[in-house]
């Protein structure tokens, strides 16, 4: 009997995952940035984690995603376009490939979109917003859309800046991480005929859209519970006044959505960020933070219900204290931590309470500025944006850094005016990912697997 038991236990931390899980998504397998495994490595060599394995890569943003011992990421070649690789996590292997034309080039060239593995498909949302399904086992596409073009967007081409107008293509690319939900694949399209799309994920057929729902963003769907149920959350940028001189100066929209339908249940019109990148976070009891860069902070509403039956929101509080450029906060314990580094503010690592308590910034010592961040077995694993991996343990007291290496490159030299004085030398801001003890991270030359755990 003891053993039968012993082998349901085991079957069961398979099917399950146990404290080994997949990383199919941008933000791993809960879109939250926070992994179950277990057995993270609680000091490092004084050289750093050992590299398991490196490979090449072109410049870019975009992350990886692995599923089943295969590492997917989309990369990209301005002149050229769009290539899907797949690379085998043991050895850094590159198993096969999927490119297409898709050419041209904006400020801060290079690669943006993290893609996502379901099933038999890897799907991907290209810098001029190709939306293609990949069968994994043929390696050839399934169906291909463009979340742009098919709903009145003008096509890329490069960067515009003044009066653009309506349906201009977004100043940065299409940034889109693909979200599946059910029998759907969920992106923004923020066209002038669409806001956020539901497509069904097998046949690429359209299944629901939301009207257009404001300015350009540069923000990906999560999933938000609101009293219990899914709720689809997208965050719309204010007016960007730079990029768009001539239009109205709008502020932003956070805007619920039921996920299988596409209705829109509730909207907070009042945020106030101009590039808006980061996701919306689930902070629980039917409250959602709202982060952003660009010296504006963060937001917390709640969303509840009314008397008859719909749901609005209340602004708990709004902060310039705490804020994220690129990725959204990571939530533990009850406290946010988030790198809020912008074009001119340089607050480093922040942790802040969930009533909007500053507990303390890291400002430029050290230096985080629009790295990547993932909580593991209780401790945080961050890229600092440049060159250095850290380990830290999350404690609202004080920051804790366990140990450091340098393990990055530089890459934002090839930038030309505005993207090179402000991003720097490095604009290592990639998202990173973990499975198996193994950490995924890149530059904008090469990736590297770094051992991470026992």
């Amino acid at each position: 009997m003891k053993t039968k038991v012993m082998l349901i236990a085991a079957i069961i931390t398979i099917t399950t995952g146990g404290t080994l899980a997949d990383w199919p998504q941008y933000l791993g397998p809960d879109r939250n940035a926070i992994s179950p495994e277990k057995g993270i490595l609680r000091s490092w060599p004084e050289n750093g984690p050992k590299v398991l394995w490196t490979v090449t890569v072109g410049r870019g943003f975009g992350g990886p995603v692995v599923k089943d011992g295969k590492v997917y990421l989309l990369d990209r070649d301005d002149k050229v376009g769009d290539n899907l690789r797949c690379f085998e996590l043991s050895n850094g292997k590159e198993l096969w490939n999927f490119a297409y034309d898709a050419p041209g080039s904006v400020m801060f060239p290079g690669s943006r979109s993290v893609p996502i593995v379901n099933g038999n498909h890897v799907y991907s949302c290209g810098h001029n917003g190709d939306l293609y399904c990949i069968d994994i086992n043929t390696h050839k596409p399934v169906w291909n859309k463009n979340v742009w073009t098919d709903f009145g967007g003008k096509p890329g081409g490069g960067s515009g800046w003044g009066s653009r107008g309506p349906g201009s293509f977004p100043i940065w690319a299409i940034t889109q991480c693909p979200l599946v939900y059910g029998d759907l694949l969920i992106v923004a399209s923020q066209a002038p005929e669409a806001g956020v799309v539901a497509y069904d994920k097998i046949t690429g057929d359209v299944k629901w859209k939301t009207p257009n729902l404001g300015n350009e963003s540069y923000a990906s769907p999560s999933v938000v519970k609101i009293d219990g149920k899914d709720n689809v959350v997208m965050v719309i940028s204010s007016t960007n006044p730079i990029g768009n001189r001539g239009l109205p100066q709008t502020l932003g929209n956070v805007v619920g959505i039921e996920p299988l339908t596409g209705k829109i249940l509730w909207e907070h019109d009042k945020w106030h960020c101009h590039i808006s990148v980061p996701s919306a976070v689930d902070a629980g009891e039917n409250k959602v933070l709202i982060a952003g860069g660009y010296e504006l902070g963060a937001t917390m509403i709640k969303v509840e219900k009314k008397a008859d039956g719909s749901y609005g929101t209340t602004e708990l509080y709004k902060t310039v204290e705490f804020g994220a450029h690129t990725q959204p906060p990571i939530l533990h314990n009850g406290y946010f931590y988030a790198q809020y580094g912008t074009n001119s503010r340089r607050d480093g690592m922040v942790c802040m309470s969930m009533d909007g308590k500053i507990m303390w910034k890291t400002k430029r010592d050290p230096d985080f500025n629009k790295g990547s961040m993932i909580l593991i077995d209780g401790l945080i694993l961050a890229t600092d944006g440049t060159k250095s991996l850290y380990l830290i343990e999350p404690d609202p007291s004080e920051f804790k850094p366990l140990a450091s290496a340098e393990l990055l490159g530089e890459g934002g030299t090839e930038s030309e005016g505005i993207a090179r004085r402000v991003g720097g030398a490095t604009q290592n801001w990639a998202p990173i990912a973990l499975t198996d003890g193994k950490l995924l991270i890149r530059d904008h030359s090469q990736m590297k697997c770094v051992k991470v755990a026992k």
